[in-house]
C-alpha cells in the first residue's frame, strides 16, 4: 500500500530524460524479455524473470484451482496497472509535476466458457479472453485536474501494456 508519505518516492529525471533521449536518438530499437513457467499441477504456476522471486498463479476454486495466488487474469490485470502508474509517473516527472497520490484500479469481463479448450464451449479465439476491461485513475499531485487528465491520457495512449491490450499480438507456440 502506499507509503504514507506527501508526495510518491520521487523517480530520478535525469535518468529518465537520458532513457527518453536515447528512444528519441533510436525509434525502432526494441528489448527482449524473457520468462520461464514451470507448472506445479493443479493448475498453478511459478514463473521467473531474472533473480526475481517467483510470480505465483493459480486458480479459483470455482476453477478447479487451489486459490494460493493471483488468476493468470488477475496478474494481466497487473501488469497492465503497473505500467499504467510506471508510465502516469514517468509523464508526470517530465512535466514538472510531484504526485502525492496514485492508485489504478481495473476491471476486465472475461469468461472461460470453453474451458482451455478441454470439451467446453466451442468458441473462436477473438471470442475469448478479456472482451472489456476498464480502468480508473485515482490521481493527486501539485497540478490542475486538467492538466493531471492529460497526463493520464498521454500516459495511456503510450503504455506498452495498455497497448498489448489494444493491439494483437503475433505469437507463435512451438513445443521444443
Amino acid at each position: 500500500m502506499p507509503n504514507g508519505d506527501d508526495i510518491l518516492k520521487p523517480i530520478d529525471k535525469a535518468g529518465l530524460v537520458a532513457f527518453a533521449e536515447r528512444g528519441r536518438n533510436n525509434p525502432n530499437s526494441r528489448g527482449t524479455v524473457k520468462t520461464q513457467t514451470f507448472y506445479d499441477g493443479q493448475f498453478r504456476s511459478l514463473s521467473y524473470s531474472g533473480q526475481h522471486t517467483a510470480v505465483v498463479v493459480d486458480e479459483p476454486p470455482h476453477l478447479l484451482g487451489q486459490d494460493t495466488a493471483p488468476a493468470p487474469s488477475e496478474v494481466l490485470l497487473s501488469a497492465l496497472g503497473g505500467c499504467l502508474c510506471v508510465g502516469i509517473h514517468a509523464v508526470a516527472t517530465a512535466r514538472g509535476v510531484t504526485l502525492s497520490k496514485l492508485v489504478v484500479a481495473m476491471e476486465g469481463d472475461i469468461g472461460n466458457s470453453a474451458a482451455w479448450g478441454a470439451f467446453g464451449a466451442e468458441k473462436k479465439p477473438e471470442e475469448m479472453g478479456f472482451q472489456a476491461v476498464r480502468v480508473s485513475v485515482e490521481i493527486e499531485g501539485d497540478a490542475p485536474r486538467a492538466t493531471l487528465d492529460e497526463i493520464v491520457a498521454h500516459a495511456n495512449y503510450n503504455s506498452p501494456m495498455a497497448n498489448c491490450f489494444r493491439n494483437p499480438i503475433p505469437m507463435d507456440v512451438k513445443v521444443t
